[in-house]
């Protein structure tokens, strides 16, 4: 009776049930990180978030956002700004969202890129060193006019696609590459009518291991079926199963440089 009491004033109060729920005690931890993608989903997954006490990972890229612009517009200070004031890490994912190619560069020191957003976006580019870390550092710069702070010194390419002359040329300036588990890809980038929700929520909730960094994004363009009811199954699931989330900066492979 108590029980359904307390049910019953939490919902006239307008209060969200996640925010209390009662998780089982942290048993494992995994690391979520949330690439920028289009932003739709950007407002509401802070929310989650915030309601279940999770301090996630960034990786900030100026993609086209879904209502116009781009993730790091003017219009988008306040929502970083106040992800920084909740504790969360941020890295970059390059300025303009670029592919890196394995080959192709006109040296082994240069990196072959092409942007996808931006100046000369769908250009095939042989950057310098010099050139690739700017794509790296212009989004730290940015982050910090509107935060105050600079971005940790992480960074993720996009797509995961790398060549030896992109991580040596991000070393150099500071920033080491950090990618994804296998079993942490929760997959809002495939094909819903191949990967329905359903398939993904029970392929994260069968497969997510102690350990893993877990990849999404704040909206997705290709996908048709909206990710973000699965996004919030699949980390409620995980904390009912014992899992705790952290930042990279926590992480045994990245806290000693964050």
């Amino acid at each position: 009776m108590k029980v359904r009491f307390l049910l019953a004033a939490l919902l006239m109060l307008g209060t969200p049930l996640l925010a209390v729920a009662n998780p089982s005690a942290c048993k494992k931890t995994v690391y979520l990180t949330l690439d920028t993608g289009n932003m739709r989903d950007a407002i509401p997954i802070a929310e989650f978030l915030k309601s279940r006490n999770i301090r996630a990972t960034f990786f900030l890229a100026n993609e086209k956002a879904f209502q116009g612009g781009h993730a790091l517009d003017a219009g988008w200070a306040d929502y970083w700004r106040e992800r920084a004031k909740e504790g969360h890490v941020f890295g970059s994912h390059t300025l303009r969202h670029g592919r890196i190619y394995a080959d192709g560069a006109v040296s082994p020191q240069q990196v072959s890129y092409r942007p996808q957003f931006g100046e000369q976006a769908g250009e095939r580019l042989s950057l310098s060193s010099a050139q690739f870390c700017e794509e790296l550092k212009s989004v730290s710069k940015v982050f910090q006019s509107y935060t105050g702070q600079a971005l940790s010194g992480i960074w993720r390419a996009p797509g995961g696609k790398l060549s030896d002359a992109a991580l040596i040329s991000a070393r150099q300036c500071g920033f080491t590459h950090v990618g994804w588990s296998d079993t942490g890809f929760l997959g809002d980038e495939l094909d819903s009518k191949r990967f329905p929700n359903s398939m993904l929520i029970n392929k994260a909730l069968k497969g997510v291991r102690n350990g893993d960094i877990l990849l999404a994004h704040l909206g997705i363009w290709s996908r048709q079926e909206h990710f973000l009811p699965a996004f919030r199954e699949i980390v409620a699931g995980l904390q009912d199963k014992g899992f705790c989330f952290a930042t990279l900066k926590e992480h045994p492979d990245y806290a000693g440089i964050l």
